[in-house]
């Protein structure tokens, strides 16, 4: 019986079968880069706001206390955006007449509230509780990053779930005494030394390495 095809047929089939299975390949890890840059999470993208607030400069060079402007994080869900009157506590009296805080001012006079680009916007389908991270020990920089480095204010995690779980699975990890939650500067111990610290804590503060959907998704 002569032969139907060409001999070069094998080598085509096995060619069109593996170049698929590297383009599949080629286009899975291209969508996983995509999804995982910054143009996608927005993971170190500085926002445009009213005003350019420098934390590196407030917190920072300043010294100027987390909870001075973000009241409500000890107690609350929310951080809290300062109002104006806050900025108006000191720009009432240094900087009055800078072209950059105008926005300030109109705002106090106005009594019109300015308003702020968030930064960390999670879903709606995400809960997320500020008040219990910090009474368990979670310092502001472990998911804000170097805050008081930032002269414009940037979000350092992917808020993916995987970036949170990172911490629920281990906690130990990442905890820090509470007397340091809102020090900009805390350096943790290296290596062994910090899971020690962390498993002294867990046990201290009663934390539990919570991951169940429930935790987060209500």
């Amino acid at each position: 019986m002569p032969q139907i095809f060409h001999r070069s047929t094998n080598f085509i089939s096995r060619l069109t079968i593996y170049g698929a299975v590297v383009i599949l390949g080629a286009l899975g890890y291209a969508l996983y880069a995509i999804a995982m840059s910054p143009w996608y999470t927005e993971q170190y993208v500085k926002r445009q706001q009213p005003v350019p607030f420098s934390h590196r400069h407030h917190a920072g060079e300043l010294g100027i206390d987390c909870r001075y402007c973000h009241t409500s994080v000890e107690k609350s869900s929310f951080a809290g955006v300062p109002p104006t009157q806050t900025c108006m506590t000191c720009h009432s009296q240094i900087w009055t007449n800078a072209s950059m805080l105008e926005p300030v001012r109109a705002s106090y006079r106005d009594d019109k509230s300015l308003e702020w680009i968030r930064v960390n916007a999670l879903p709606d389908f995400v809960y997320f509780d500020h008040s219990i991270h910090v009474a368990k020990g979670v310092g502001c920089t472990t998911c804000h990053g170097q805050i008081a480095q930032m002269p414009l204010t940037e979000r350092a995690g992917t808020l993916y779930m995987s970036w949170c779980l990172e911490c629920h699975r281990q906690p130990e990890k990442y905890l820090r005494p509470k007397s340091e939650v809102f020090n900009p500067y805390y350096e943790p111990p290296s290596g062994a030394k910090q899971l020690e610290l962390g498993k002294k804590l867990m046990a201290e503060y009663h934390v539990q390495s919570l991951q169940t959907c429930s935790t987060c998704h209500r």
